[in-house]
């Protein structure tokens, strides 16, 4: 069965997913209710866990939430407006989910929203993986917790859970359509590129640690 991926339906939905990635909620978070842009403060990254650092668990948690049902959210434009174009549960669907996903976290990454600088992709990489593939999904989140719990590095958790997500979605749970084989290697990949300063700080021993306990945040509510 052939399909006619290039129509104005369907660009109007890959456009849709970059906008909502690129919705940059650390930095809407910190400069509507703390009046901070994150990006100035901390790893000056746009993500949860810098949020987190800077104005504590309070700010930082609904911006994980957020940013994680983002990335859900983008890759389920593809069900509930194409499954009539594409059908579903099939192999070109699925590679429309995966360009969604990508399409998604490069929002996140590169909003158009605050000027291209965003965070690292890591909760949209959650909430896309969440969407295609729920079980792998919430297996790499336990393993992350646990990394984190023992390392207290987010970003050595964060490698570590990306590197084992390809085996464990398709050694453990079987997902060997092409498009998610291919999303699972290129997204894992992709985290390791962003978080190459992270790599250079975890080997000079520069890397800040994340502790589960409660902690003063960098920057006050005043």
């Amino acid at each position: 069965m052939e399909y006619d991926f290039i129509t104005f339906h369907t660009v109007l939905i890959l456009i849709l997913a970059y906008f909502i990635g690129s919705i940059p909620t650390a930095v809407c978070v910190g400069k509507w209710f703390y009046g901070i842009d994150v990006r100035d403060y901390g790893s000056k990254n746009a993500g949860a866990t810098n949020t987190i650092r800077v104005l504590g668990p309070r700010a930082g948690v609904p911006v994980f939430i957020i940013d994680v049902m983002k990335g859900f959210l983008a890759v389920n434009l593809a069900y509930y407006f194409c499954k009539d174009d594409f059908g579903t549960h099939n192999e070109f669907f699925a590679f429309y989910e995966v360009i969604l996903a990508f399409i998604a976290i490069l929002g996140h990454v590169l909003p158009i929203f605050a000027r291209f600088k965003g965070g690292k992709g890591i909760a949209t990489s959650l909430g896309v993986t969440l969407a295609m593939l729920p079980d792998a999904a919430l297996v790499i989140f336990v393993i992350f917790t646990i990394i984190l719990f023992v390392s207290h590095f987010v970003s050595l958790s964060s490698m570590i859970s990306a590197f084992i997500f390809p085996f464990i979605s398709y050694f453990v749970f079987g997902h060997d359509e092409y498009a998610y084989i291919l999303f699972s290697i290129i997204v894992t990949i992709f985290i390791f590129f962003t978080h190459r300063k992270n790599i250079r700080r975890l080997r000079n021993g520069e890397e800040s640690k994340f502790f589960f306990k409660k902690k003063e945040p960098l920057i006050t509510k005043s």
